[in-house]
């Protein structure tokens, strides 16, 4: 197909690598054409606007960094599209903004498709995402070979917005369970007990999960990452690391999503309330496991 892709960040990079590669033909535009570059070596064609990327494009994908960065491209990307056209969308983003986003194409006879994923910049590169997508099923034939290049895991949970809702689903589990490993390693430290054995013991158990296993290394050899990390940046086991400020992020979208419907989530609020606190901390850029610091700094035990 002839694709378009908006969005280069260290998931956006390697997907649009991955549909190039596949044999469709892609377009691209950027803020920044360097961070294109790559791209058009190997073959993409530069678009001088989001308009000009939707004019050569029958499914245009965007992943950029929040609701506010979708609509604005939306707007500029209703200025090209042709009636039939998709917007793929695999940013993480307010429900509502989703919904809003696809009311705003509809007159145009243009879809809207929320498809957030999960799996890190290293599930991008290694083309193993899982992708939760909200829009029409009518659309799936169309969308199943993009889905393919890029994906392990795809399932259509509903409507428009539904995606946004299963990211967000599926971010409050992943957290909550990163802030529980932080609660165990200041229980174990207050104890007087090494965690490295208790996480040991944890993971033959019960508890044990992809979380305490990556997370929770983290916190049991204080391997909280650079403050100046770049995103994407890769730990010296392989695993990504996660900067806690795209989890606050994702939060506030769930939060205001939350409060906007009258959903109690009084776990996820806790959680919030450290992210916050670990912001406050300025510690952003620290993977998320430095969950553990914000604990101990109001044990008046910070390292």
């Amino acid at each position: 197909m002839d694709l378009g892709f908006i969005g280069f960040g260290a998931m956006g990079h390697p997907m649009a690598e991955h549909l190039l590669h596949a044999g469709h033909g892609l377009s691209v535009w950027s803020r920044r054409p360097e961070s294109a570059a790559a791209l058009v070596a190997q073959g993409a064609h530069w678009c001088d606007s989001p308009a000009a990327v939707a004019g050569a494009s029958e499914i245009v994908c965007t992943n950029v960094t929040g609701s506010a960065d979708v609509e604005a491209l939306a707007g500029e990307l209703a200025e090209g599209f042709a009636p039939g056209g998709i917007h793929l969308d695999f940013s993480t983003i307010a429900p509502s903004a989703a919904r809003r986003i696809a009311a705003s194409y509809a007159a145009l006879g243009v879809d809207f498709v929320d498809a957030p994923v999960s799996g890190g910049s290293a599930g991008a590169r290694a083309a193993t995402l899982a992708i939760m997508w909200g829009g029409k099923l009518a659309l799936a034939p169309r969308l199943q070979t993009i889905f393919a290049s890029l994906g392990k895991t795809v399932v259509h949970v509903g409507e428009t917005g539904a995606g946004q809702v299963a990211k967000a689903c599926n971010q409050m589990v992943m957290v909550a369970a990163i802030e529980a490993a932080a609660e165990a390693a200041r229980l174990a430290a207050a104890s007087g007990i090494d965690f490295v054995r208790v996480r040991r013991a944890m993971l033959g158990g019960s508890a044990g999960s992809r979380v305490l296993e990556v997370f929770g290394e983290r916190m049991a050899t204080r391997n909280f990452m650079s403050p100046a990390a770049a995103p994407g940046t890769v730990s010296p086991k392989g695993t990504p690391i996660v900067e806690a400020r795209l989890h606050h992020k994702d939060y506030a979208l769930l939060m205001d999503e939350a409060t906007r419907i009258g959903a109690a989530l009084p776990v996820s609020a806790t959680v919030w309330q450290q992210l916050n606190a670990l912001m406050a901390q300025g510690r952003g850029r620290q993977d998320t496991s430095a969950l553990l610091r914000v604990l101990e700094t109001g044990a008046g035990s910070a390292r």
